[in-house]
Protein backbone atom coordinates (compact mmCIF):
# COMPACT_ATOMS: atom_id res chain seq x y z
CA UNK A 1 0.00 0.00 0.00
CA UNK A 2 1.34 3.47 -1.20
CA UNK A 3 1.36 6.60 1.37
CA UNK A 4 2.32 9.82 1.39
CA UNK A 5 2.76 11.90 4.35
CA UNK A 6 3.22 15.59 4.44
CA UNK A 7 4.87 17.59 7.68
CA UNK A 8 6.41 20.55 8.42
CA UNK A 9 3.24 22.99 8.10
CA UNK A 10 3.37 25.66 10.32
CA UNK A 11 2.53 28.99 10.79
CA UNK A 12 5.39 31.85 9.73
CA UNK A 13 5.49 35.77 9.48
CA UNK A 14 6.36 36.54 5.84
CA UNK A 15 9.57 36.48 5.12
CA UNK A 16 10.27 33.37 6.89
CA UNK A 17 10.87 30.34 5.81
CA UNK A 18 9.64 26.42 6.31
CA UNK A 19 10.86 22.87 4.99
CA UNK A 20 7.94 20.83 3.93
CA UNK A 21 8.64 16.74 3.57
CA UNK A 22 7.17 14.22 1.89
CA UNK A 23 7.89 10.78 3.28
CA UNK A 24 7.07 8.02 0.77
CA UNK A 25 6.54 4.06 1.66
CA UNK A 26 5.26 1.12 -0.72
CA UNK A 27 6.62 3.36 -3.89
CA UNK A 28 10.36 4.25 -4.56
CA UNK A 29 10.29 8.09 -4.72
CA UNK A 30 13.62 7.89 -7.25
CA UNK A 31 11.52 6.28 -9.68
CA UNK A 32 8.21 8.79 -10.55
CA UNK A 33 7.87 11.82 -10.83
CA UNK A 34 7.06 14.05 -7.57
CA UNK A 35 5.09 16.97 -7.38
CA UNK A 36 4.35 19.78 -4.66
CA UNK A 37 0.68 21.21 -4.97
CA UNK A 38 -1.28 23.33 -2.79
CA UNK A 39 -4.80 24.92 -2.86
CA UNK A 40 -6.01 28.01 -0.91
CA UNK A 41 -9.42 28.62 0.32
CA UNK A 42 -11.61 29.11 -2.50
CA UNK A 43 -9.09 28.34 -4.76
CA UNK A 44 -8.53 26.21 -7.45
CA UNK A 45 -5.25 23.66 -6.45
CA UNK A 46 -2.14 24.12 -8.30
CA UNK A 47 1.04 22.97 -9.01
CA UNK A 48 4.00 24.49 -7.63
CA UNK A 49 7.05 22.62 -7.87
CA UNK A 50 7.79 18.52 -9.93
CA UNK A 51 10.68 16.40 -9.74
CA UNK A 52 11.22 14.54 -12.64
CA UNK A 53 13.57 11.25 -11.39
CA UNK A 54 14.70 10.44 -14.98
CA UNK A 55 17.06 13.11 -15.96
CA UNK A 56 16.54 15.49 -12.23
CA UNK A 57 14.98 18.16 -14.07
CA UNK A 58 12.67 20.29 -11.44
CA UNK A 59 10.24 22.80 -12.34
CA UNK A 60 8.09 25.69 -10.50
CA UNK A 61 5.53 27.69 -10.93
CA UNK A 62 6.24 31.27 -11.92
CA UNK A 63 5.08 32.46 -8.19
CA UNK A 64 7.38 30.40 -6.09
CA UNK A 65 10.80 30.77 -8.21
CA UNK A 66 13.67 32.07 -6.89
CA UNK A 67 12.17 31.09 -3.59
CA UNK A 68 11.20 27.33 -3.78
CA UNK A 69 13.58 24.14 -4.26
CA UNK A 70 12.33 20.61 -4.22
CA UNK A 71 14.99 18.20 -3.84
CA UNK A 72 14.64 14.44 -2.76
CA UNK A 73 16.69 12.18 -0.78
CA UNK A 74 17.06 8.57 -1.95
CA UNK A 75 18.05 7.31 1.48
CA UNK A 76 15.12 8.38 3.15
CA UNK A 77 13.12 7.93 0.56
CA UNK A 78 11.63 11.41 1.41
CA UNK A 79 11.06 14.83 -0.70
CA UNK A 80 11.23 18.38 0.45
CA UNK A 81 9.86 21.33 -0.38
CA UNK A 82 12.42 24.23 0.97
CA UNK A 83 10.26 27.69 1.04
CA UNK A 84 11.97 30.81 1.44
CA UNK A 85 10.63 34.50 1.54
CA UNK A 86 7.38 33.17 2.55
CA UNK A 87 4.78 35.27 1.49
CA UNK A 88 1.27 35.65 2.49
CA UNK A 89 -0.46 34.25 -1.04
CA UNK A 90 1.43 31.49 -0.11
CA UNK A 91 -0.77 30.23 2.21
CA UNK A 92 -2.16 27.40 1.44
CA UNK A 93 -2.65 23.28 2.32
CA UNK A 94 0.24 21.60 1.01
CA UNK A 95 0.20 18.43 -1.00
CA UNK A 96 2.91 15.85 -2.54
CA UNK A 97 1.90 13.57 -5.13
CA UNK A 98 3.59 10.98 -7.09
CA UNK A 99 3.24 9.76 -10.87
CA UNK A 100 3.90 6.27 -10.70
CA UNK A 101 3.66 5.76 -14.37
CA UNK A 102 6.28 8.54 -15.51
CA UNK A 103 9.42 9.44 -14.02
CA UNK A 104 9.40 13.03 -15.59
CA UNK A 105 6.82 16.00 -14.62
CA UNK A 106 3.86 16.49 -17.05
CA UNK A 107 3.68 20.54 -18.10
CA UNK A 108 1.34 21.47 -20.39
CA UNK A 109 1.78 25.52 -20.97
CA UNK A 110 4.15 25.86 -18.17
CA UNK A 111 1.52 24.56 -15.69
CA UNK A 112 2.59 21.08 -13.12
CA UNK A 113 0.05 18.83 -13.89
CA UNK A 114 -2.09 17.00 -11.60
CA UNK A 115 -4.26 14.59 -13.19
CA UNK A 116 -1.11 12.54 -13.83
CA UNK A 117 -0.91 11.85 -10.24
CA UNK A 118 -2.24 8.72 -8.93
CA UNK A 119 -1.27 8.94 -5.25
CA UNK A 120 -1.61 11.57 -3.12
CA UNK A 121 -0.96 12.77 0.76
CA UNK A 122 -3.18 14.43 3.09
CA UNK A 123 -1.50 17.78 2.98
CA UNK A 124 0.13 19.90 5.39
CA UNK A 125 -1.46 23.71 6.05
CA UNK A 126 0.90 26.19 5.76
CA UNK A 127 -0.17 29.84 6.50
CA UNK A 128 1.97 33.31 5.92
CA UNK A 129 0.52 35.98 8.17
CA UNK A 130 2.46 38.71 10.22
Amino acid sequence: QVQLVESGGDTVQPGGSLRLSCAASGLTLDSTAIGWFRQAPGKEREGVSCLSNNDGSTYYADSVKGRFTIHRDNAKNTVYLQMNNLKSGDTAVYYCAADPLDAECTILDGIIQDVVMDYWGKGTLVTVSS
